[in-house]
């Protein structure tokens, strides 16, 4: 583990993109008022708004790598080098599922493998939380362990560097060439070990009422109308897939534009009411508590199948973000206690 000056950090970043054969770009998130605020490209005028050490941005990380809206035809050949900064642990779970969904043997994404190829992350301890966090109840923690190339630890006014991969070692070179590292003392790795263990309480403390064994098999098999139930303020808006780092349905597009043909990828949602209907205007799930169980269902069950890993990072965007005030964390917990209800054996007085 390096150390070097957080303002130091700071001033690299700024100025790497000047680099002759350098990156072209680095994006970091910038605060938007009280929230965890977007990404943006650094520059100057965004310095005192850089947010790389409190708990996740607003969007997700999936916005950078597989965009909202993107040109796949004409076909894109080139990708600008960059550094994405600050992105966190539940962020990372999600991009190291969209690796599985979208670079596996059978099929690759050839837009989200040049973003991700050309992409150095450099991941960041959460050192606050927001209402709406919740890694810990789908098995995450509040600082990376895994799939970034550096992490940063805030300890006082430095940062403590970790290296994950090759390209960050290469990226961690070029730091020590521009600014001045020094060995992690003890001292400031058993600082990272306490602002740790205290983030994570907070977490526990926070989500307590919503905690459960875990394991989600059995929410297959709850019957519809608790479903209903929980989904009777549900409008259908779509924002809790727009926003959560591991959706990836897609709808194309074919355009004529200046007599040239485009096809245009974009984010579609399994909670609208149009979702995979036919020509024939047949539907598999037309009513609403049926598309809110495969959003649950998908998350949970469906993608812990594929992929070996649950498709909630606990991020708590869906919460945030939904219309009706729908809160995850709530809607499993009692979808799990009202399943663990029907399960549990009649007692004889």
């Amino acid at each position: 583990m390096m150390v070097l000056i957080a303002e130091d950090f700071i001033d690299f970043l700024l100025h790497v993109q000047k680099f002759k054969d350098g990156y072209q770009q680095v994006i970091v998130p910038c605060k938007n008022g009280n929230a965890g605020g977007t990404f943006k490209r650094i520059e100057k005028t965004v310095r005192d708004k850089i947010n790389l050490d409190t708990y996740r941005s607003d969007i997700p990380a999936k916005y950078l790598f597989y965009f909202p809206r993107e040109t796949v035809y004409p076909d894109k050949t080139s990708f600008p080098k960059r550094i994405v900064a600050g992105l966190k642990a539940c962020d990372l779970k999600a991009l190291e599922l969209l690796d599985q969904a979208l670079l596996n043997s059978g099929f690759t994404d050839p837009l989200y493998a040049g973003w991700r190829e050309n992409t150095t992350v450099i991941s960041s301890d959460c050192n606050e939380i927001c209402k709406t966090c919740s890694c810990n109840l789908f098995g995450g923690k509040p600082f990376p362990e895994k799939g970034f190339d550096l992490n940063i630890s805030r300890v006082k006014d430095k940062y403590v560097i970790t290296v994950g991969s090759v390209k960050g070692e290469e990226l961690l070179q070029f730091i020590d060439k521009e600014t001045e590292l020094k060995e992690a003392s003890p001292d400031e790795k058993e600082e990272i070990s306490k602002n740790r263990e205290n983030i994570f309480s907070l977490l526990e403390e926070q989500n307590n009422i919503f905690k459960t064994d875990g394991d989600f098999s059995e929410m297959r098999s709850t019957d519809l109308k608790q479903w209903t139930d929980e989904s009777k303020d549900c409008v259908g808006c779509g924002a809790c897939t727009s926003v959560c780092p591991t959706c990836y349905c897609l709808i194309l597009n074919d355009y004529s534009h200046n007599n040239k043909f485009v096809k245009m990828r974009s984010y579609d949602s399994c909670q609208w009411h149009g979702y995979a209907r036919v020509a024939g205007g047949g539907t598999p799930r037309p009513k609403m508590n049926e598309r809110f169980r495969n959003r649950y269902l998908c998350k949970l069950d469906y993608m812990l199948h594929n992929f070996g890993t649950i498709g909630c990072t606990g991020c708590g965007r869906c919460t945030e973000a939904c219309t009706a005030g729908i809160d995850f964390r709530k809607a499993v917990y009692e979808l799990k206690r009202i399943k663990e209800e029907e399960l549990m054996p009649e007692t004889k007085l």
